[in-house]
């Protein structure tokens, strides 16, 4: 007898996706956006009406967008806000519209570092000035961005680094109560966690700065702190800069082992973008230019990742996850172009038995 072989059939874009208790109902995420829309860290109708048509939609996961777990970590006053419990109902409105319409709803934590007190982008670039509605910035160091972001920042000290972690907890378990059931760490795009990490940025000398160990310190204390009070069986992801696109810089390899270093407290999924820690860098943009980033730190750091980055067409969706590149994908852009991308998509890839429009516009498919 020929000895039967067992073949095991790749995930494609519509099948579900299980992390610890959550299972999305398709492997299509809402990144998270930054609306800068609220008003003193508090969530509006806007917020309600953007994610909750992004659920309606088709979208297995929504992400609300980078919530400051202290109001100095704000980038621009418009920022949603989790550092106190005025801040907790409004969210839980969202959070229980989107569950109502078949999507998890999750939500990214962050402090801006550096980069906070920023003007709304349609108001022009460059950081406000604290006479005129703006406030004092921190970082690991007292150097500003540049490129229109001037602020010198105040150098944080250790107690300083501490008030901070605290307040991701804080905010952790807020975003619990709010309803939500997925948490992402913000260490990428040049703010505050991303800045520890960067050897361009971080020029400090005890143990925060210097070495990767101690570059990567703040961003596993954080994780720490937070997997502490978030719930052991719901999922806590990460947001990397998985590499600064400059020599010298941090770069994929570092990328890697950080999430190993995660990955063994506690995070379950890396999502992978790059770039934003330093001003005028070239990089490389073309359709699906990050998601070679996410398959590496899938196969090297043995962990769940999402891919991100100019993923626009249903097919090109499809075959990331078919071909294990990542086992979700994240859309941003084109969720702001089309809140019915995945039931378009859905569609076009002959998925509507799984994901049908929703009733009230099935008409018009």
């Amino acid at each position: 007898m020929r000895p039967q072989v067992c073949v095991v059939a790749m995930p494609h874009l519509f099948d579900p996706f299980t992390l610890k208790s959550i299972t999305l109902r398709n492997r299509i995420g809402v990144s998270p956006m930054c609306q800068y829309s609220a008003a003193d860290g508090v969530a509006t109708d806007w917020h309600l009406v953007h994610l909750g048509s992004r659920a309606v939609g088709g979208a297995g996961l929504v992400i609300a967008e980078a919530a400051a777990v202290a109001p100095e970590g704000r980038i621009s006053p418009g920022d949603v806000g989790l550092w106190s419990d005025q801040h907790v109902e409004p969210l839980a409105r969202v959070s229980r519209f989107v569950r109502q319409h078949g999507a998890v709803a999750g939500i990214q934590i962050a402090h801006a570092g550096r980069k906070a007190s920023a003007r709304r982008p349609w108001e022009g670039e460059g950081q406000l000035a604290d006479n005129a509605g703006g406030w004092p910035t921190v970082g690991p160091g007292a150097v500003p961005f540049g490129a229109g972001l001037d602020k010198v920042p105040q150098a944080l000290d250790e107690a300083g680094i501490a008030r901070l972690q605290r307040a991701f907890a804080a905010a952790a378990r807020r975003a619990q109560a709010a309803g939500f059931e997925w948490l992402e760490l913000h260490f990428a795009h040049g703010y505050l966690a991303h800045e520890f990490l960067s050897p361009l940025v971080n020029q400090r000398t005890d143990r925060y700065g210097g070495s990767f160990e101690n570059r990567i310190r703040f961003a596993v204390e954080t994780t720490r702190a937070v997997r502490a009070v978030w719930p052991e069986n719901l999922p806590l992801t990460a947001r990397f800069s998985c590499t600064d696109w400059v020599a010298g810089g941090w770069d994929i390899s570092q990328a890697v082992e950080l999430a190993r270093r995660l990955k063994a407290e506690g995070v379950d999924l890396i999502d992978c973008s790059s770039g934003g820690a330093v001003p005028g860098v070239k990089i490389p943009v073309g359709p699906g230019y990050q998601v070679p980033l996410a398959e590496q730190i899938r196969r090297e750091a043995g962990m769940a990742t999402a891919a991100v980055g100019m993923i626009t067409q249903p097919g090109q969706a499809d075959a990331i996850i078919r071909e294990g590149q990542a086992d979700l994908v994240l859309l941003a852009r084109e969720f702001l172009r089309d809140a019915y991308w995945p039931a378009h998509a859905a569609k076009i890839l002959g998925q509507t038995a799984v994901l049908p429009p929703p009733v009230q516009y099935a008409r018009a498919w």
